[in-house]
């Protein structure tokens, strides 16, 4: 028979009070006395019980993280980062995967109750003003990654400089007919699409580069939607010398389709992704890192702070980029 609190507290010779301040970490208890509670439930085995401990305490010991896509590689990057911080903390991870905007909103309505968690982790789906007032104004501290809005606190990278970031080097190599594929811009779950298309275009701009509506190119998310696009991209009368990425999946794509027309890359095609993800380095892709990994690291942190009272619920903080140039760019041809 499992040992209980009663057992624990007559084996260590105690009041069951004090053992349940030491498993809640309470400083009002003397360290001789703590450390001889502990050697006693490890000797016994003793595992609390954790609906009465939610009870007691008032707390869950539980991290909610929404997110979009489970299987897309840069939201399980950012999903390990928040894994690592978490695996050394008191707090366990519950996963909640919005497949659209629908199951999206019903985990923001009834998640924002401290009855489910104890904090919210929230990657890449931007709440609503309402949605945010509502979080705001609950007793769950929330942290947004890779979104943001002013009510709350996030983790973001500034995807307009990136898109200035990637179209820029490719103007710098030569390119003038440079194409932007990505997801639908209007899509509820990435409006860092329409940011890195904002950055595209103000470089095409100060370049002189005449914008081309035929050389947007909008699709599914997903690596086979993009090498069906690219494939009529590049059968065009006149197509692009590059091609710019909103992800590296998509860019895989793009080379997939390069090597099935025979498009020589890249002393025919110029191609940049954007996520730097584990497969970007072994297909040699040129790509804009966002440090995935590490805004799940900074974005639990600042949780795991908010949590502790070491830090305000209004704070935000930018993840650098950087341009990771491989073998996939290089001078336009002639």
């Amino acid at each position: 028979m499992p040992a209980t609190i009663r057992d624990v507290a007559k084996y260590a010779n105690v009041g069951i009070g004090t053992v349940s301040r030491v498993l809640n970490d309470s400083p009002a208890v003397r360290e001789e006395t703590r450390q001889k509670v502990l050697t006693t439930i490890k000797e016994l085995d003793y595992t609390p019980n954790p609906i009465a401990r939610q009870l007691s305490t008032g707390r869950t010991l539980t991290i909610g993280v929404i997110l979009p896509y489970l299987t897309m590689p840069s939201y399980i990057e950012r999903l390990r980062g928040v894994q690592h911080v978490l695996e050394d903390s008191e707090y366990d991870l519950v996963l909640f995967s919005a497949g659209n905007p629908s199951q999206r909103d019903a985990y923001f309505q009834n998640l924002s109750r401290k009855s489910r968690v104890d904090g919210m982790l929230i990657i890449s789906l931007p709440p609503s003003d309402e949605q945010a007032e509502r979080f705001a104004n609950s007793s769950i501290p929330t942290v947004l990654i890779d979104a943001y809005h002013p009510k709350l606190c996030s983790v973001v990278v500034d995807d307009v400089e990136g898109g200035r970031i990637a179209t820029r080097h490719l103007v710098e190599l030569g390119h003038r007919k440079i194409t932007y594929l990505s997801d639908y811009l209007n899509t509820p779950f990435h409006p860092s699409m329409r940011r890195r298309y904002q950055g595209y275009r103000e470089i095409l701009s100060e370049a002189d580069i005449p914008y081309k509506p035929e050389y947007h190119i909008e699709v599914d998310r997903g690596r086979i939607n993009a090498r069906m696009m690219a494939k009529e991209i590049l059968s065009l009368d006149d197509p692009p010398t590059a091609i710019y990425a909103a992800s590296d999946t998509q860019a895989i794509g793009i080379l997939d389709a390069a090597q099935e027309l025979g498009v020589k890359i890249p002393e025919e095609l110029s191609v940049i992704g954007y996520d730097n993800i584990r497969d970007a380095e072994y297909v040699n892709l040129t790509t804009i890192e966002q440090h995935l990994y590490n805004s799940g690291v900074e974005g639990a942190k600042m949780l795991i702070e908010i949590l502790k009272g070491q830090l305000d619920t209004h704070c935000k903080q930018t993840i650098p980029l950087e341009l990771i140039v491989r073998g996939t760019t290089a001078p336009a041809p002639n």
